[in-house]
């Protein structure tokens, strides 16, 4: 099995070479690919997207256009604050209260300049995760750009019971970023329910577990120093596995 910087390299350079990626290009980032808002379109057709309420989602280009349709159907969107660095770390944009058009909300800049931002107590039950991935498979495994945050979003959502097991989690992908090789998943990493493309939606059983919470020993001090809530959550000291930070 390869490592997730390789396929990551690989899945990159693949998209410039195919002139599927969008500006500023597909290297280092959630790349943003031609047929991102067909996605969208898709996605809205689904029942578990008519049904929901409220969704969680990455802030990344790609994944603009399904933000954008959310709040024009009058769903509430729920962005992290970038790194998490904040105690409020979240902004809720409720198309109820919005001062400006879906469309303008559903870009980072917009989110927030007119968003609200609130703590994890203020957010509503969450009745689908969108998440970018830098590359995916069919039985639902992903590799992100890196950092951890969407994986670490979804730990402080799931230990505050704002969503359950059976919750959605759905990625938008270029075809290219599927990849037909087993792709390595930890524990914390977040497995995939449906994988949208420009042609087709695939529905994905569940071959993995979903993280359970906060897997403290997987985090360096730094990263806890650097993101005020889980600083203080390390202060309680209430973890899913009782291991001390590492």
């Amino acid at each position: 099995m390869r490592p997730k910087e390789q396929i990551r390299q690989k899945v990159w350079s693949v998209m410039q070479r195919e002139k599927v990626a969008r500006f500023p290009g597909a290297q280092g980032r959630i790349p943003n690919f031609v047929g991102a808002e067909v996605c969208a379109r898709l996605l809205a057709e689904k029942s578990y997207w008519k049904r929901a309420q409220a969704l969680k989602s990455n802030p990344d280009s790609p994944q603009r256009a399904i933000r954008h349709k959310a709040l024009a159907d009058g769903k509430i969107v729920y962005m992290a604050v970038p790194r998490l660095r904040n105690q409020k770390p979240f902004i809720e944009l409720d198309p109820a209260k919005l001062n400006c058009s879906p469309y303008t909300a559903s870009s980072i800049q917009g989110a927030a300049k007119f968003g609200r931002l609130i703590g994890l107590d203020e957010i509503k039950k969450i009745d689908l995760i969108i998440c970018g991935s830098v590359a995916v498979n069919r039985r639902g495994a992903r590799v992100g750009k890196g950092g951890g945050y969407s994986d670490l979003e979804f730990a402080l959502l799931t230990e505050n019971k704002k969503i359950s097991s059976e919750t959605p989690i759905v990625t938008s992908v270029h075809a290219l970023q599927i990849l037909d090789e087993d792709l390595p998943m930890t524990e914390h990493d977040i497995p995939l329910s449906v994988i949208v493309t420009p042609g087709e939606i695939i529905e994905i059983a569940a071959n993995f577990p979903r993280p359970k919470g906060i897997y403290w020993r997987m985090l360096g001090q730094e990263k806890i120093e650097t993101i005020p809530i889980l600083k203080i959550a390390a202060a309680t000291r209430n973890p899913v596995d009782n291991a001390k930070p590492a």
